[in-house]
């Protein structure tokens, strides 16, 4: 994939138009004889046509339950929320029929041949039998899956089931595409095929919006994001914004013997910005991490192992969180 968060296709005037807009949404569950559960507790953001936003945070974080409420399958226990403008719990079925989704898990009927996943979903919509088999044809072609079309589905690869799902949920040409974890259990090539499929989608002007608790997928597909831990917005804004604000450019991983982890952070007390202990590992806040490193090895520490790396969105939410997202 070349480049990231380039400006979408689609016209100014459109990209600035409100599809999504939730002001104190909420999602609560209660079960008799239990404690009310919060899933989402008051959360405020738009969506605007064009571009792609993300929510970013561990399992648990509201994440799905959010994208759920979009989708018009889980309604709101309070706050507002719209989308095209219209109420989902009044509107659900015109929205869902101008929505695309792709939820965490393949839901492909895998005894069908490649291509009448499409045909059967296509007919869901009411779509004419002759405007389905032209997308069909068209959309495997985007999704590189041409050759396989009358393959079942069953033997195809995670990577090729994940790139099949997607073609499918553009079957009725949706104006925004909800993307749920959209590469978990994948391996690094077929995440960054899939990547490349989502890129091409938003360079054509497709709103799109996704959940992911990758932060390099969060960083390489999003314009906007919000950082999410325990159904709360921890914070919002282009991956790059965030970085910059709550992160120094670099950060120094330091890896001592585990007894002597904690006493060694803090000996080097002082030369970072900040300094994080995690159960493996000392990470150093620095804008320059070499000379962190230079300062360390100064005051008689010797880590058994040395890593000055740019700093990443992971870094911004144990920032906000003080743990990480795989925590």
């Amino acid at each position: 994939m070349s480049g990231r968060n380039q400006p979408s296709t689609a016209p100014a005037s459109a990209r600035g138009e409100i599809l999504i807009e939730a002001r104190g949404l909420s999602k609560h569950f209660a079960k008799k004889g239990a404690e009310p559960f919060t899933a989402v507790a008051g959360i405020d953001f738009e969506v605007r046509r064009g571009e792609v936003f993300g929510f970013l945070g561990p399992n648990g974080a509201g994440k799905s339950t959010t994208m759920r409420m979009i989708g018009c399958v889980s309604p709101s226990t309070g706050g507002s929320l719209r989308v095209f403008g219209m109420d989902p719990a009044a509107d659900g079925p015109a929205i869902r029929a101008r929505l695309g989704v792709v939820p965490q898990e393949d839901t492909l009927d895998t005894e069908m041949q490649v291509r009448d996943n499409l045909h059967v979903y296509g007919r869901y919509f009411g779509l004419p039998r002759a405007v389905i088999r032209e997308r069909t044809e068209r959309l495997l072609e985007f999704v590189q899956l041409a050759d396989r079309a009358r393959d079942k589905v069953e033997p195809l690869s995670g990577g090729m089931k994940r790139r099949l799902t997607i073609a499918r949920s553009l079957i009725n040409e949706p104006e925004i595409l909800i993307l749920d974890e959209p590469t978990t259990g994948l391996d690094p090539q077929a995440r960054h095929v899939v990547w490349d499929r989502l890129y091409r989608l938003k360079q054509r002007g497709t709103t799109l919006i996704l959940t992911t608790h990758y932060m390099d997928e969060a960083e390489q597909l999003c314009d906007r994001l919000v950082v999410m831990d325990k159904g709360r917005i921890a914070a919002e804004g282009a991956p790059h914004e965030l970085i910059a604000r709550y992160c120094t450019r670099e950060v120094l991983e330091l890896r001592f013997p585990l007894d002597e982890q904690d006493q060694s952070a803090q000996k080097a007390a002082g030369i970072a910005q900040k300094v994080e202990v995690l159960p493996d590992r000392v990470l150093m806040y620095a804008d320059d991490g070499d000379g962190a490193l230079q300062a360390v090895r100064a005051r008689g520490l010797e880590p058994l192992t040395a890593l000055v790396r740019r700093s990443t969105l992971e870094d911004v939410f144990l920032t906000l969180t003080g743990r990480t997202l795989v925590d």
